[in-house]
Parts: structure tokens; C-alpha cells; sequence
């Protein structure tokens, strides 16, 4: 009948049984062919956490709660995005707040949904007048803020109220963050005392001007350009909010009120399961600080701004700069962020043109239009892998957190310079596996483009007189300076095709093959990309039978380096006569085995002329480096 409900007995599936982990690992451990389970297998991050092959439900530690419950681990709302989406804040870059505001005018017509600006060293916007211009026909709450004002946001808010139509409708954030100008400028002028006096006068001023609008801002992006690990960014924006919040009731504001002025800022990184894990850990770590000072619920639901990586930013192969952002903007969505950012393709180049900011709005506006990623609310909820790294970092946040504040608070270690050492191990560890290529930025030290052009792009116009001056700085630390991975290799790549135009000549390499195709032909390709990504031109060819042959036209070709390509089985009787007939022709010549030599045979080897090896243990941008030293570049 049409009203009664149809019964469905479902199938037993008790016939199929259920592989065990040991299974599982008997046969991993099999297909490695004797390899070590635990080096092959096993990935150790930068968070200090060892990441396994596989997840289980036995890894699986259930959180009951849902989305808009308890510490938030599911999201703030229980409808998630169904209810508000995310709001679109393609950040705007202009001194003049006319050119400013035609920009913001422009992205809000294409699709943005909130202001981006920076008033610290961005816009220059010094009076009512210059306020006035830049959020000229900007129509509020429609548009929502995101508005940052360096170490004090009051002056600014004061400015606004008088002048933007809607102000007391404002939604989103207009604030100040005198511990991020302080890491990032090495200063501030005002004391903090009174820095966190006009934070106070902020929170009071908008509760009754602007009740929607939050005037605090913890950033992390200042570490996390530096260097720093997903784990020690969290915990420095946490650690900063609590540092807020106990200056904050200091004066008279309460927990609520002041946690809830507060917006967290995050930079999205590459690791993509470990962003999502970051966000999901950041709120509720953020929630248990605040009730700890005596928050309710509602203030003490993170507000999230994240924006696309600084830091992973490519000057070279630049359009993969796309597909960076594509997946830290995922992995932001997924994670559960309030408002974005997604950086342009030129980025790191210099002013970027309209198309490429064009790519960077639509890549948030399919995000949720036709990706259809406004739904189900938390979809990383529940699964093995990503719950338990969530939990993970729950607890490392949490316990650097605890630990910055037995040590007297964010403020104290960056003037005791702990951040800072901290950031650049980090940092210096990142480098190291780049060269080496342990960690692979494609287009840069890998799969290098030698036929590409740079971009070019007009210099980013800078504020002539920012918001802080060193020589008035009343508070003086070591500044946590911004880097890119990338930024060691692309400046290596950048003196060879400098010197290339300057002589006339680019560096080459001839690669010595020996023997037929398949004996040569796997080191030759490992080669010529290793070569490649320091802009060097590889001369190659179909290998040599004898080895004098080689030795001619590896001196006649004029080139900077050979490199003897062939298997390990032929070395001990080829590498020391090539080696030594180069050296005896071409002593100019740098001669280089590809792979990594057997004990040995090394000496010999040595002894014969050959100067290094390329292998995929080998640090990549050192012998780059050194063939750059060697012509007198660099």
C-alpha cells in the first residue's frame, strides 16, 4: 500500500570475513622485499608526530559530540556552512585608499563577500577623509570586514563609525594585534600597557557602535611564514588570545566580551590532512582557554580567518602556485574556517594583474558553488585518520600552549628571543630537506622548467611611512622575518640565467653514458633533472662503448661538468680511467658520478678526479652551489 512503509531485512555479510592489522602488515611487509617496515612505512612531520600507513577503528578514539557542541571540535554551527557559508576575502593590496576601494569594489562585484585590507602597512589611511574614500559605496553587513589596524585599532574604529554608512551594522573584524606587529616589525611605539588600554577601549567602543564586530586579532601567519610547524602556530595563536583575554578582564572587560572580540588567524599550509587536523584541534584547544577564564558557549566558539600559504609560494613554475592554493583553500573548507583568503599565482612575483587575482576569488567561489562544498557539515568527521590526528594535535597544541604560558606568555619568549629559535629550527630544518630533496617543490627543485620565462610584475607599492618606526619602538625584540621554502633554490636558479645573459654562455654539463640505453639511461634522466633545476643545460646522448671516445667528447664539449652515467657493476673498471683522461684534457672540468658510491671503490674514485655525486641522498642545492663557485657565480 502507498502509506505503508516498505521493511528491508538487511544482509548478513558474515561470509566475508574482516582482514586483521597483523594481515594486513604480513603482507606489506612482504611486498617490501626486505625492506624495513618501520623506515618505509612510517613518516615522521615537522609536528614531531609519526604518521602510520594505515588507520583503524582501533585508532579511532570517538568524540560524541556534534557540530555546535561542546569544545567544537565538529565546527562553531550546527548547520555548518548550509547555514553561513564562509566568506569570500580576496585581500586587497593599494596605499591610495581610492585605488583601495576600487579594488574592493571590484572583488565584491565578482564574487568576494567580505573587505580585506591592511591599515598597518597596506592603505594608507591617516584620516576620516582617507577612511571615507576607501569604503566609498561599500554597502554593510552586506559586506562583511576583515580589517587590520597593526598594534591599535581604536583611532581607525573611531574613524570609521564617523564615516562608513551601516558601521553599526558591521559584521566580521576590525582589530588590532600588538603581539603579531611586534614578532613581525621587531616593535610597536605605543607601551603595552597601552596597547592593551586602547584593546580594552575597542572591545567597549564596538559592543556600543558596532555589536557584530570583533576588534581583536591573533595571527599566526607571522610564524607560520617564518617557518613554523602547524602545532607551534596553533599554540602561538592560542597563547596570544590568552594573553588578550587576560589583559582584557585586567581592565574591566568580561571573559565574554573579550573572548569574543577575539578572531584567530591561520596561514594554510601543503600538508592537507594536517591543516584540516590544525583547525578542527585549534577550536577546541581555544574553547577550553576561554571557559577557563570563565567564557560561556558563545564566546568561546573560535572565529577563523585563514588565507593560503605565504610561505609555499613558488617565483618559479609559478601557475603550480594554483594548484598550492587549490588544496590549502580545500583543506580551509574542509577544516571548517569562518572567512578566507586564497593568494594570487603572482604572489611572491610582485603586484599581481587581474587575472591572476580573478583565479584566486574563482577558486573560492567554485569551492562552494560548484564543488558543493557548503555540505555535509564536518566531512572529515570520523574518519580513522583524520580524527586521530586531530586528537594528536589536541594534545601537542595544547601542552606548547601550557608550556608558553608556565614561561610567562607569548610576549615574554619573544623578548627572550625562544620564539624566535624555535620558528628557525624549524625553519633550517625545512631547508635542509629541500636541498636534499627529501621534501619536493615541484617546477623548483624538481622537474624544473628550462624553458621557462619569468613572470614579470611591477614591484608591490609599499607604504611610505608605516604604522611603526624602529627608531620609536618602545618594546624591541629580534623579528621573526618572512621566508619562502622555495626562496634558497630560486635565487641559485636566478645567478645562473643572470650569469647566462651576462656571458652569453650558460652553464652545461655533458653526461658521460656508458653502454647501451637501458645501462645508462635511468642516471642520465636522475641527472639532467637534478642539473636542471639550477638552470644548467645537459648535453646528452645515446652512451659510449669505449671509454676513450667518452673522454673526447666530453672535452670537446666545452662544458662545465661531466657526469659519468652508467650501473654500479661497471663503475670500479670505467669511472677511474674516465675520470682521470677528463682531468689530464679538461682540468677545468668538474666530473661527477651519478648514484652513490660503494665504499669501497669511494677513494679510488676520488683519487681519479671525480669531484661529486649525484644521487637522490645528495644535497642538491650544496653541488649546485659548488658548480656555480667553481665559474665564479654566486
Amino acid at each position: 500500500m502507498a502509506n505503508e512503509e516498505t521493511q528491508y531485512t538487511r544482509p548478513s555479510l558474515d561470509e566475508f570475513p574482516v582482514p586483521a592489522y597483523d594481515e594486513w602488515k604480513a603482507a606489506a611487509i612482504e611486498s617490501l622485499k626486505g625492506a624495513d617496515f618501520d623506515k618505509k612505512l612510517l613518516t615522521k612531520t615537522y609536528e614531531g608526530i609519526t604518521l602510520k600507513p594505515i588507520y583503524t577503528d582501533a585508532d579511532y578514539s570517538l568524540n560524541p559530540s556534534r557540530p555546535g557542541e561542546g569544545d567544537y571540535l565538529r565546527g562553531t554551527d550546527p548547520a555548518g556552512y548550509m547555514h553561513a557559508p564562509w566568506a569570500i576575502a580576496q585581500q586587497v593590496e593599494a596605499v591610495s585608499p581610492e585605488k583601495a576601494n576600487a579594488l574592493i569594489l571590484h572583488e565584491l562585484e565578482k564574487g568576494a563577500t567580505a573587505v580585506n585590507v591592511d591599515l598597518c602597512t597596506g592603505v594608507d589611511v591617516e584620516n576620516e577623509a582617507g577612511m571615507k574614500a576607501l569604503f566609498a559605496d561599500v554597502m554593510l553587513p552586506a559586506a562583511a570586514l576583515h580589517v587590520k589596524c597593526g598594534a591599535s585599532a581604536i583611532k581607525k574604529l573611531e574613524m570609521a563609525k564617523n564615516v562608513i554608512d551601516g558601521f553599526d551594522k558591521a559584521e566580521g573584524c576590525f582589530g588590532a594585534d600588538p603581539i603579531g606587529k611586534i614578532a613581525l616589525s621587531g616593535g610597536i611605539k605605543k607601551s603595552m600597557e597601552e596597547a592593551y588600554d586602547d584593546m580594552a577601549s575597542s572591545v567597549r567602543f564596538a559592543k556600543a557602535n558596532a555589536p557584530k564586530l570583533r576588534t581583536v586579532i591573533a595571527d599566526g601567519s607571522v610564524y607560520a611564514n617564518g617557518g613554523a610547524t602547524a602545532v607551534q602556530e596553533a599554540a602561538y595563536v592560542i597563547a596570544t588570545a590568552s594573553d588578550y583575554i587576560a589583559s582584557m578582564t585586567d581592565r574591566g572587560i568580561s571573559a565574554d566580551d573579550a573572548a569574543g572580540s577575539i578572531r584567530l588567524c591561520v596561514s594554510l599550509g601543503s600538508n592537507f590532512f594536517m591543516e584540516i587536523a590544525k583547525l578542527r584541534a585549534m577550536r577546541v584547544v581555544f574553547a577550553r582557554m576561554a571557559r577557563a577564564y570563565g567564557a560561556g558557549d558563545e564566546a568561546a566558539k573560535a572565529d577563523v580567518f585563514a588565507s593560503t600559504s605565504a610561505f609555499t609560494k613558488t617565483v618559479l613554475d609559478p601557475y603550480v602556485n594554483i594548484l598550492r592554493a587549490t588544496t590549502e583553500a580545500f583543506s580551509g573548507v574542509v577544516g571548517g574556517i569562518n572567512a578566507m583568503n586564497v593568494s594570487p599565482l603572482d604572489e611572491a612575483i610582485g603586484e599581481s594583474d587581474e587575472t591572476s587575482r580573478r583565479i584566486a576569488r574563482n577558486l573560492q567561489l567554485m569551492l562552494r558553488e560548484e564543488f558543493d562544498l557548503l555540505h555535509p557539515v564536518d566531512p572529515a568527521g570520523g574518519s580513522w585518520y583524520v580524527e586521530t590526528l586531530t586528537n594528536q594535535l589536541i594534545e601537542a597544541i595544547a601542552e606548547k600552549f601550557k608550556d608558553i604560558e608556565a614561561k610567562g606568555g607569548m610576549l615574554e619568549l619573544l623578548k627572550a628571543g625562544e620564539i624566535q629559535a624555535e620558528v628557525k629550527k624549524v625553519l633550517d630544518e625545512r631547508f635542509k630537506k629541500l636541498a636534499t630533496r627529501a621534501d619536493r617543490a615541484v617546477g623548483t627543485n624538481m622537474y624544473a622548467n628550462m624553458t621557462e620565462k619569468p613572470l614579470e610584475r611591477a614591484p608591490k607599492e609599499k607604504k611610505k611611512k608605516p604604522c611603526c618606526c624602529q627608531c620609536e619602538f618602545s618594546i624591541s625584540v629580534e623579528p621573526i622575518k618572512p621566508h619562502r621554502w622555495t626562496e634558497q633554490f630560486e635565487a641559485l636558479r636566478k645567478a645562473t640565467d643572470e650569469a647566462a645573459e651576462k656571458m652569453g654562455k650558460r652553464l652545461s654539463a655533458f653526461l658521460v653514458n656508458m653502454g647501451p640505453i637501458p645501462q645508462h639511461k635511468a642516471r642520465a634522466d636522475f641527472s639532467r633533472g637534478f642539473l636542471e633545476v639550477g638552470g644548467i643545460n645537459v648535453i646528452g646522448n645515446d652512451g659510449f662503448e669505449c671509454p676513450n671516445c667518452a673522454i673526447k667528447a666530453a672535452c670537446e664539449s666545452g662544458a662545465d661538468v661531466a657526469v659519468i652515467c652508467s650501473t654500479d657493476d661497471t663503475y670500479p673498471e670505467l669511472v677511474p680511467s674516465i675520470a682521470r683522461g677528463i682531468k689530464e684534457k679538461a682540468p677545468n672540468m668538474l666530473v661527477m658520478l651519478a648514484g652513490a658510491p660503494a665504499a669501497e671503490f669511494k677513494q679510488s674514485y676520488d683519487e681519479a678526479g671525480v669531484d661529486d655525486y649525484i644521487h637522490v641522498k645528495a644535497n642538491c642545492l650544496e653541488i649546485l652551489r659548488r658548480i656555480q663557485s667553481e665559474r665564479g657565480i654566486g
